[in-house]
Order: C-alpha cells, then structure tokens, then sequence
C-alpha cells in the first residue's frame, strides 16, 4: 500500500470530525476512499483522476450491482477526499457518468394501518414509531432526541441538526404527551441511578462537552430513549449511555406491519411518509408540511401529492362520475 494511505484515512476521519459529521458518515466515507484506493491496486488517490473514478464507479454498477444510491453515496465520498481532503480542483468529478436516482414514489399506510401496526409495538419502540407517524421525524431524529427538545408546553418538538445540519420545529402529538411523561418519569430514574454509579454522562455535539464539562450528566442533555446497557463510544472510548438502536426499531416496525398483515414493503421511514401524505389528505398547506418534515425544496414535498387516496393526481376519473 501506497506509504501514506494510512496517513491519508486518518486525515478524513480528522477532518470528518473537525466539520462534524455523524460517525455513520466517518465510517461510510473511510471505507470507500480505502475501497478506491485498494481497487487501483494501492495507487494514491492525488494520482488519479477522473478515469479511474469512473472506472471505479462503473465497477460498483456492472460487477457489484450495487444500487443508484450506494453509487451515489461512493461519489459524495470521493467528492469529500479530493475537494475537503486532498484540496484539489474537482470540477470534472461533476462530469463523472453515475447510475441515474430512479424516481419511486413512497410507500405510505392508511390511517388504520398505521394504527395496526402501532398497536403492535411497545416501549421505545412503540415511542420512536410514534414519533415517526405523529410528528414526522426521520428514525435518527427519534432516537438520538434530547429532553430539552421536547417541550411539553407549547406543545413541539426540536430536531436539532437535522438532514442538512439544520433545526426545525414540529408537532408534539397530543396524545403523546402522558405516555411521554410517564416514560421520561422512568428515563430519570435510571439516570439518577447511572449518576450514583459514578456515571450518567451522555455524548454531546460540538465539543459542547468540553465547553460546559458538567452538561453531560445534566437531566435536560440526556437521551429520550437510552440504550438499556452502557457502550464503548468508537471515537472517544468513553464508557457510557448510548441512544437507543435504530436497527432494533427496523426489525421491530417489519415484524409489527408483517404480524398486522399489512401487504406493504414497510420500514420505519413508512411511517414519516404516511404522516406527511395523512396531514395533505386532511387539508394541511403543503408549506407547512414541507417546514414539519425538514425537506428544502417543496419540489421533495410534492411526491406525496401522488400518493393521496385518489390515484393519477387526485383527478376523479370519468368510470367513477
């Protein structure tokens, strides 16, 4: 392997950090400049150019069969390591030929099954789902939510550095608020008990850490749903209270909408696809919709506009007048 590949892993993860990324893309991003690299037999990326990204891409496409957005996801990566990392002019990389998003429209519940499989889930589960269908949060939204971000008064929620890197308010359901009381109850006491065993301590964003050292074993700082056992933080190697698993809320929603017998590819972003399609079909501004779910352009709002009840843009056909 070229003498600096190690050299030149560490400076995306440092930079990755610098400019606070999630440590989903750290490692995502890590492991397809290691990918390029290995596929041009251990070349250095400031070696290369746009041919053996396109070969590289064309690979992904034709030999792993991987999908358009893996494809796309290989590209932003390599974008980061020679626009961010290597500081080279990349201007061709926008030529580079990739695999073309294919449009689908989403899966959406009716209200009743959205109900069904609710029913079916319980505890934190149960909670995120809830938070999914009712105020349209996207899954890790749910799971890494903090105390302070629930204000029970008003009544709303505050994603904070959402898709984008930015915040946004939406509803806190009504009907959400006991149950939401009652587990927050039970959240603190575990919290209490973690705190007098000399732990309590919670991940913080943006070195807040260490800028307010006793923020992170503050009530308000903690998780929503917390893991049920601690875990070793893969940046720092602190010991502590994680956010509770997202892959757990997947399998759970999958075997909640297959044991409601629900006839739909389902996933939990189903769930923030049919609040957004439930909230149009009760007479809600798509504006509004649009600032609830974080989205930028309205244009991404609008796909659900073809997914309300009546088909073919809600244009009644000539069979049914």
């Amino acid at each position: 392997m070229h003498s600096n590949e190690p050299k030149l892993l560490d400076r995306v993860r440092a930079l990755i950090r610098t400019m606070h990324y999630s440590i989903r893309t750290e490692i995502t991003y890590v492991e397809w400049a290691r990918r390029y690299i290995l596929f041009h037999k251990k070349r250095h990326p400031a070696e290369m150019g746009k041919d053996e990204i396109e070969a590289f891409l064309t690979h992904l496409a034709v030999n792993r069969r991987v999908s358009a957005s893996t494809q796309s996801q290989a590209k932003a990566a390599l974008l980061f390591l020679y626009q961010k990392v290597l500081k080279l002019e990349v201007d061709w990389l926008k030529d580079v030929v990739s695999a073309k998003q294919p449009q689908r429209l989403p899966t959406v519940l009716t209200i009743d099954e959205a109900k069904s499989l609710l029913s079916r889930t319980e505890g934190n589960v149960w909670l995120i789902a809830s938070l999914l269908y009712g105020s349209g949060l996207r899954l890790m939204e749910a799971c890494r939510l903090r105390v302070l971000d629930v204000d029970f008064n008003m009544p709303q929620i505050t994603v904070r550095n959402g898709k984008g890197a930015k915040d946004r308010v939406t509803m806190l359901p009504e009907s959400l608020v006991a149950p939401l009381t009652s587990h927050l109850d039970l959240v603190r006491l575990q919290h209490q008990r973690d705190c007098n065993q000399g732990g309590g301590d919670v991940y913080l964003p943006f070195a807040l850490d260490r800028k307010y050292p006793a923020a992170e074993r503050e009530w308000k700082w903690q998780y929503v749903s917390p893991a049920d056992s601690l875990s070793q933080d893969p940046r720092s190697g602190a010991v502590r209270r994680h956010h509770f698993d997202e892959q757990r809320v997947q399998r759970a929603v999958r075997q909640a909408a297959q044991d409601a017998n629900i006839q739909k590819k389902v996933t939990p972003h189903t769930l923030r696809h049919s609040f957004a399609t439930h909230l149009l079909q009760s007479g809600c501004d798509i504006r509004t919709v649009q600032e609830l779910l974080g989205h930028k352009d309205v244009r991404t709002t609008q796909i659900y506009t073809h997914v309300l009840n009546r088909g073919g843009n809600a244009v009644l056909s000539p069979l049914d007048r």
